[in-house]
């Protein structure tokens, strides 16, 4: 039997880099009160944790179907960055961003609720900036695509002008590894 397939995600980049994977799903936001990374667990266990968490709340109204959950990070030199509150935070992230390497994490989380299946992996990607002036920062915030974005930046819009090298998978910078995705789906026997 085929499962339908559920993305527990309203971001729009997550959704198409998805239709690359699958041509037939259904979007659910994920259904959490709080998304709280576990301090206990090292980074990439956590935010798989929190994918999964994401997964396993709109599972609960399809425990029938596939639902993929997911969580980018960005990190710099032990600092976690997730979206940005306002243009400030967004300012000093890209400031601290600027002219350095950083690394972005996604987690994925696959789990079919009526199959007593869960999978996680994660991908991390290495980003190096060029010097940003304060002028191009200040413009960039005024077009408001930092805001939604964790780190502050989209690599697959204007953000991709401050890239000078890119090391890893860049849907895993956007936010959905494609590979990984594809990798957990045929290792699940519930599809």
């Amino acid at each position: 039997m085929k499962r339908s397939l559920i993305l527990a995600s309203t971001s729009p980049r997550r959704q198409a880099l998805l239709g690359e994977v699958s041509e037939a799903f259904t979007i659910v936001a994920p259904r959490l009160e709080q998304e709280i990374l576990d301090p206990t667990l090292p980074l990439a266990k956590a935010l798989e944790q929190l994918a999964l968490e994401k997964a396993r709340s709109v599972a609960k109204s399809a425990p029938d179907a596939v639902v993929i959950g997911a969580d980018t990070l960005v990190c710099k030199d032990g600092r976690r960055m997730g979206k940005p509150h306002d243009g400030a935070e967004a300012a000093a992230m890209l400031r601290l961003l600027s002219g350095a390497t950083h690394e972005v994490i996604t987690a994925v989380a696959i789990c079919c609720e009526e199959a007593g299946v869960a999978r996680t992996a994660h991908a991390v990607s290495r980003v190096t900036f060029r010097d940003l002036s304060e002028a191009e920062i200040a413009a960039y915030i005024a077009g408001g695509e930092p805001m939604d974005k964790a780190g502050s930046y989209g690599i697959q819009g204007e953000g991709g002008k401050f890239v000078a090298r890119l090391e890893g998978d860049f849907d895993n910078v956007v936010g959905l590894p494609t590979a990984l995705v594809r990798k957990l789906l045929a290792d699940l026997e519930c599809l």
